[in-house]
């Protein structure tokens, strides 16, 4: 970094360029880059205050190496230096990085002698007179900044520069309620930008390999640029192996995650991370998310999940929503990416293996609750399907107060209940299954499709055959109790 007016101490780098080298695993970001690009030149040129951008998106999709790859597009227009701090927000064995430390560090990069750094007892005092001492280096000058893997605003804040012409971009795995900021969200690759990247990193011409195969593979990565470039990397580091091979051992494998390594590496290590700063009670509840066997959940379905209230899992799914553990979808509706519900769903298996059962008993009885006052709309003359069950009225379902509301809300909700079933019927949990087909025959019988119709009363009866024989044996199945309310 250029020093005032020659006022920086003898021998000082007039340019301090300390990004990361540009990494061969970048694939194609544009739309992302273009929006990042566009905003930096639209201040520049209205010479406006270049605003934070803070890149945030879920383990293991890419933030850094975006920031890096973007920083090294970036650099020409900032010719005082482009500087990279981690400050280790979530990283393992590591505490955060504080502040005040992070500034010295920056300080004595940009020339500041060791011995006029500030030092005392008072973290507060030193932070601060660190943080204007900075801020003062930065005057006037177009620098870059990149502060990686942060864990709050409370931890960057005093890193930022005084001036203008300062762009700072942050990543973090938590969403960052920062001032005036720029958002840039960054997903899952698109399957054909994965397939490119797997090609590119696993040292095969692609018309060796076969597409359809690379696709699964791919999407068995959940198209996460770090499972793709593990992947990649294991068929590199084999050259015996074909994809096809490859793919077996990932198919046949217990857990997607435990082949998703190199070395230390790993996706499930990637998440571990950002899981470990959650509260014990928030553990326990992202744990509960993996025994769901729907593919989207809402607010209700989390509360019987968790056997909590719906307010409070309300504040459960923001709270994973903002560490970037589940996705939100319109209709507060969310989702786990396929890798976190394999990850939850090991945590959850390493537990009580009656969790599960209590799990999938709580979330039925959500359902069958949430049908009754569903069927007492779409259902007329009187032929309804069973009555609700014991406990119904304490359950917390969502507003239902048309037949519309009712059709959409089972619409949402059919892919969910049939996965529940399923789940149900493999755990023997018999009567259960019985009660959910006859709720949800009234809908499928006006909706269908028929076939759906088919299968579900084709399992209702097996379920049927195996609680009568558990009854002629004397003992109860696991959920022939009732259902109780969570």
């Amino acid at each position: 970094m250029r020093p005032d007016d020659g006022s920086g101490p003898p021998g000082a780098a007039l340019v301090l360029r300390s990004l990361p080298r540009d990494t061969t695993a970048f694939t194609d970001r544009s739309a992302e880059l273009e929006t990042l690009v566009s905003s930096v030149r639209a201040s520049q040129e209205n010479d406006e205050a270049l605003p934070v951008h803070v890149i945030d998106g879920m383990p293991g999709v890419g933030k850094t190496t975006f920031a890096v790859h973007a920083g090294h597009v970036l650099s020409e227009r900032f010719p005082d230096g482009q500087l990279f701090v981690n400050l280790n927000g979530h990283t393992t064995g590591r505490s955060p990085v504080q502040a005040t430390e992070a500034l010295a560090s920056l300080l004595t990069a940009a020339g500041v002698p060791t011995q006029q750094i500030p030092v005392g007892d008072d973290v507060g005092a030193i932070t601060e007179a660190r943080a204007a001492m900075w801020r003062s280096r930065l005057a006037g000058k177009k620098a870059l900044l990149i502060l990686d893997n942060a864990a709050s605003y409370r931890q960057f804040e005093p890193l930022l520069p005084g001036g203008s012409g300062c762009l700072v971009l942050v990543t973090s795995r938590k969403r960052l309620a920062v001032h005036e900021e720029v958002v840039l969200p960054v997903e899952a690759l698109p399957p054909d930008h994965a397939v490119d990247l797997f090609v590119r990193l696993s040292g095969r011409s692609a018309d060796t390999l076969d597409r359809d195969v690379l696709e699964e593979l791919v999407r068995l990565c959940g198209y996460l640029p770090l499972g793709v470039s593990l992947l990649a990397a294991r068929l590199r580091h084999h050259p015996s192996w074909s994809v096809e091979d490859l793919c077996e051992r990932l198919v046949a494998a217990r857990g997607r995650l435990g082949e998703l390594r190199a070395g230390e590496r790993g996706v499930a290590a990637t998440f571990d991370l950002s899981y470990r700063d959650l509260a014990p009670e928030r553990q326990r509840f992202f744990q509960g998310l993996g025994f769901y066997p729907g593919t989207d959940l809402d607010a209700c379905v989390g509360a019987a999940l968790g056997a909590v209230s719906r307010a409070v899992a309300r504040q459960e799914l923001d709270a994973l929503y903002d560490a970037h553990l589940i996705d939100e979808h319109p209709g507060s509706r969310y989702r786990l990416h396929d890798l976190l519900r394999d990850y939850a769903r090991g945590l959850a298996d390493e537990g009580d293996s009656m969790d599960h059962v209590l799990a999938v008993q709580r979330v039925c009885a959500y359902y069958l609750a949430a049908l009754a006052v569903a069927n007492g709309h779409i259902v007329r003359d009187g032929a309804g399907g069973p009555p609700p069950p014991d406990g119904a009225s304490q359950v917390e379902i969502p507003a239902m107060e048309s037949r519309t509301a009712a059709l959409g809300w089972l619409e949402n909700e059919r892919p969910n209940v049939l996965a529940c079933i399923r789940e149900a019927n493999g755990l023997a949990l018999n009567d259960l299954v019985i009660r959910l087909a006859a709720a949800m025959a009234p809908f499928l019988r006006q909706a269908g499709p028929w076939d759906q119709a088919v299968g579900l009363h084709r399992t209702a009866a097996i379920g049927w055959h195996g609680l009568r024989s558990c009854r002629l044996a004397g003992f109860r199945a696991p959920g022939a109790a009732g259902i109780r309310r969570a």
